[in-house]
């Protein structure tokens, strides 16, 4: 209790504050209900406040050595691997993950912090040809400044660092606004680190506090030249208009509807594995998960079958158990949505091969086949362990299916022939696609991102320059340009 106590609230220039808004954000933990925190929300005078701070810390931080940077990162993953077993725990609490869960969120958000500390040193600039006679052309990666993180309740002590550690490598300050169902592993917890790993302050900070209190104003503030978001479609079009207004850069991670393809030469059993992960990783509450299992038409029976049985041997409970795949979802919202949805769909006449009970924020696995085409289920993302079994007959169907979507983060098609795969995946209209693997997919050196309504611009390795740097052009004549007057 202690924990959340002492990281529930707002950091602004290297201290820890009580917030000024009008209201507090009670933290529970969703599996028991039990309350962790209360934070009383942040100002927009302390959104002010917070954007400045960053702002004066900035320019010393980014004209700091490269290496110094890294050692910063470098402190802030030592304290991350000696609290390993205490940040686990946190996620189990505050975000309702299931033990191998947190374990893996704590695993691939170290590999991103031993990203970033390469990252600060990889920045390179260029000298370019000029058709000027004398003329060099010098070309500048520099810090874009400051850069806003909106951060999910899903992987958000994994998701607000994949923006954190590369925008600070890279010489930048940064304000953090963690969802408000998990403010202290996607935000205090974080702070922490850094400042225990030797942060300058004002270079990091968190502000908890919602759009109720402050409005736009984390986005359209002056000093944020960069704002990082991953959450929903709905709040990420709003993002992005704000940011374009402003005119801001906006890298936008949102949501998805991906299908995990199998088709006719497919290892069936190693499919439904890779499916069943796919779907119910988190309680199916990840951007990436396979909402849409689309099953040769061939292999269809004998798939479902084993994919079935697999489905109703998962354990649904108390997330700290070791033996428990299923956790609670976030909140009671979503678990009437995701009711109200598997209802829905009956009602469309559509079949329940598996139907779980709900029971508080626990959601058991359901498994839905034949909805109709025109479902407005198969085109919506489904953020709970609910999943849809859809037939095809041949590759052409498979994927116009597939692309069947007003969304395109990830996917993956399951194949006896490599290369078969490869071909498949690149007709599929999605940022991320794997073949013979998961759909929930994250690599800290290659380019993460979603296409149409799932995202836009990319993040990790050399996109993580992209995204937290500006170029800059500087010639320089070394003889003297012949002006025609």
């Amino acid at each position: 209790m202690s924990f959340f106590t002492d990281l529930a609230h707002q950091y602004i220039d290297g201290e820890w504050r009580t917030g000024s808004g009008s209201w507090d954000i009670i933290d529970f933990n969703p599996y028991n209900g039990e309350k962790l925190a209360a934070i009383t929300v942040a100002s927009v005078d302390e959104v002010d406040e917070a954007y400045l701070a960053a702002e004066r810390a900035q320019p010393a931080w980014a004209a700091s050595s490269a290496y110094r940077r890294r050692d910063v990162l470098e402190r802030a993953l030592r304290i991350t691997q000696d609290r390993e077993d205490e940040i686990v725990e946190a996620i189990i609490d505050e975000l309702g993950g299931t033990r191998l869960k947190a374990a893996y969120e704590v695993h691939l958000a170290k590999e991103f912090l031993r990203e970033a500390m390469q990252t600060a040193v990889r920045p390179e600039g260029r000298i370019l040809p000029s058709p000027v006679e004398g003329k060099e052309n010098r070309v500048y990666r520099l810090p874009v400044g400051v850069v806003g993180v909106i951060s999910p309740f899903n992987f958000p002590f994994l998701v607000t660092l994949k923006s954190v550690a590369p925008a600070l490598a890279l010489g930048n300050a940064v304000v953090i606004k963690p969802n408000q169902n998990t403010p202290v592993v996607g935000g205090g917890l974080i702070a922490k680190i850094f400042e225990d790993a030797g942060l300058p302050a004002g270079l990091l900070n968190v502000l908890i506090t919602d759009i109720a209190e402050i409005g736009d104003a984390l986005i359209e503030h002056r000093v944020p030249k960069v704002i990082s978001f991953a959450g929903s479609d709905k709040v990420g079009r709003h993002v992005a208009a704000v940011a374009a207004s402003h005119f801001k850069r906006a890298v936008l991670e949102l949501s998805g509807n991906s299908a995990l393809v199998v088709l006719d030469d497919a290892d069936l059993d190693y499919a439904v594995d890779a499916a069943v992960f796919s779907r119910f990783v988190y309680q199916g509450q990840v951007c990436m998960a396979a909402n849409r299992i689309l099953v040769d038409r061939s292999v269809e029976a004998e798939f479902t079958e084993k994919f079935v049985a697999k489905v109703r041997s998962l354990v649904t409970g108390d997330p700290a158990d070791s033996r428990t795949h299923i956790g609670p979802v976030i909140n009671t919202f979503q678990a009437d949505s995701l009711t109200a949805l598997v209802e829905q769909a009956l009602a469309e006449g559509a079949t329940a091969l598996v139907q779980g009970s709900t029971r508080g924020n626990l959601v058991e696995p359901t498994v839905l086949s034949g909805l109709a085409a025109d479902s407005p289920v198969l085109a919506q993302e489904i953020f709970g362990p609910v999943v849809l079994l859809i037939p095809f007959d041949g590759e052409e169907e498979a994927v116009r299916m597939a692309n069947d979507s007003p969304y395109g983060l990830s996917g993956a098609v399951h194949t006896g022939n490599l290369e078969r795969g490869v071909r498949f995946a690149k007709r599929v209209e999605t940022g991320m696609i794997h073949v013979n693997d998961s759909t929930v997919q994250d690599d800290p050196q290659v380019a993460f991102g979603g296409e149409k309504f799932s995202g836009l611009g990319r993040l990790n390795g050399e996109s993580a320059v992209e995204a937290f740097t500006t170029q800059k052009w500087i010639s320089v004549q070394h003889g003297r340009t012949d002006f025609p007057f």
